[in-house]
């Protein structure tokens, strides 16, 4: 079989490709080149100026132009009809409440993960569906690559530089995954954050690996978050509790079981925020010096004085984000560990896209 390339062309791509390396701006894989023929069709799919500054991606709070960010979106591998996806994902990412710029250089393994909504999702075959936070789907890879890059090459956090995770988890790479609207027996995230349905939304919430948790026997409410909540009480450290937040993401046969049992979402994040819970005696700093809840920094409403005090895992039933993705066979479901404590965790942040 002969291909209709030449060998100067193909030298040329695989030079370009080796220079790409060199100049230190890959996650580690092979990226496209942004040939002026590549960047001339992914800007043709917006109306925004080229120059036009979307936000400062921190820590160098370098300037994320259309432009530039089109550049990454091309050496991601997205398609021109990915860019407002992607555009939509670096402004929420550099909101404030994102804590982007924390999580960009802690020692810590979260990531943003981005979450689409609306009828994009569809119309560009973002996954949500099974192997959602799987390999397969060019529109969840590459719009997560590119955000990732942008990450990289516009913020400045380099592995082992900048971004000091001591372990770094895959989504690195790429965290970007649809949410099964159809499959959700409640509102889906971006309506329950005041976005119309037919409104096309990119959520970011910066968090750890998914934890898989698996509960086959239950078709309770309750013996399923039982099961989910048990997993979640020793997320981050044993000992970690009223520090930050989660995101649990339940698979569509565990959603649909809880929903026929008469649970609403918010009756599921007061669920787990009254169950996961542990006497403050098991939680205080151990002798040898280990870590633990300290009296001192408990709230007001929580009686420190008491060993038997029943400390819950989050803040407040609002600390717990839920989304429903997944594949219909298979009673699974996944949590993350938000990233920070107090005024700097990360809060998930949702904002329109713009098509």
């Amino acid at each position: 079989m002969s291909h209709d390339v030449s060998t100067d062309g193909l030298n040329a791509e695989l030079d370009a490709i080796e220079y790409y390396f060199e100049q230190g701006v890959t996650d580690g894989l092979p990226v496209v080149p942004p040939t002026e023929e590549r960047m001339q069709l992914m800007l043709a799919a917006t109306s925004q100026a080229a120059d036009e500054v979307v936000a400062l991606v921190p820590p160098n709070f370098g300037e994320a132009s259309v432009e530039k960010i089109a550049v990454n979106a091309v050496m991601a591998g997205c398609t021109p009809a990915f860019l407002p996806v992607v555009i939509a994902g670096v402004r929420a990412m550099c909101d404030e409440r994102a804590s982007l710029h924390g999580v960009q250089g802690t020692t810590h393994t979260a990531t943003p993960l981005f979450i689409i909504n609306g009828p994009i999702r569809q119309q560009l075959d973002i996954n949500c569906a099974a192997g959602v936070f799987g390999s397969g789907w060019r529109a969840n890879a590459t719009i997560g690559r590119a955000l990732r890059l942008i990450m990289i090459n516009i913020g400045g956090a380099h592995p082992g530089e900048i971004d000091k995770s001591t372990m770094g988890h895959p989504g690195k790479y790429t965290y970007c995954i649809g949410e099964y609207e159809e499959q959700n027996p409640w509102d889906p995230l971006h309506v329950e954050h005041g976005f119309e349905p037919e409104q096309s939304t990119i959520s970011v919430y910066c968090c750890d690996a998914p934890q898989c948790v698996s509960n086959h026997g239950s078709r309770t409410a309750r013996g399923i978050l039982d099961t989910l909540g048990a997993s979640m009480a020793v997320g981050w450290s044993d000992k970690t509790y009223l520090a930050g937040n989660y995101i649990v993401v339940l698979g569509p046969e565990h959603a649909n079981s809880i929903a026929a049992d008469g649970m609403s979402k918010q009756d599921v994040k007061r669920y787990l925020y009254e169950n996961v819970r542990r006497p403050l005696h098991e939680l205080l700093p151990g002798p040898d010096g280990s870590e633990g809840v300290h009296r001192a920094n408990l709230p007001g409403w929580l009686n420190a004085a008491d060993d038997f005090s029943l400390i819950p895992k989050v803040s407040s039933p609002d600390g717990i984000i839920i989304v429903v993705a997944g594949g219909t066979a298979g009673r699974f479901s996944v949590h993350m560990c938000g990233w920070g404590g107090g005024a700097g965790r990360s809060e998930l942040v949702t904002v329109p896209i713009e098509t």
